[in-house]
């Protein structure tokens, strides 16, 4: 399972702007429901927002990018953002009743 880290921080009048966007997204994620793909979004005091998606390694990419959602969140993320969005691949080291237990 691939499992990816995204951190960024939001100019704090557009975080909640950010945070309804992010909503969008987990509500088609509902309706579609696309196998092999987990994901869970936070959002920490101070604006910084951090996602973590794991894509199962049987599929060539997360079909997370192709929501309608995702694109418009997509759309301004650099005009809402102090700190861009890093991605980084991760390995959990540990996890109890988290990440798909």
């Amino acid at each position: 399972m691939k499992r990816n880290l995204i951190r960024y921080r939001t100019h704090p009048d557009r975080a909640d702007e950010n945070q309804k966007l992010i909503e969008g997204v987990f509500a088609e994620l509902a309706e579609k429901r696309p196998e092999g793909v987990r994901y869970v979004a936070m959002r920490l005091p101070d604006d910084t927002f951090y996602h973590l998606v794991m894509v199962d390694d049987g599929l060539a990419a997360s079909p997370i990018p192709q929501l309608g959602a995702f694109k418009v969140f997509q759309g301004g993320v650099g005009e809402r953002c102090i700190e861009l969005p890093q991605t980084s691949e991760v390995t959990i080291v540990g996890s109890y009743r988290m990440v798909g237990e």
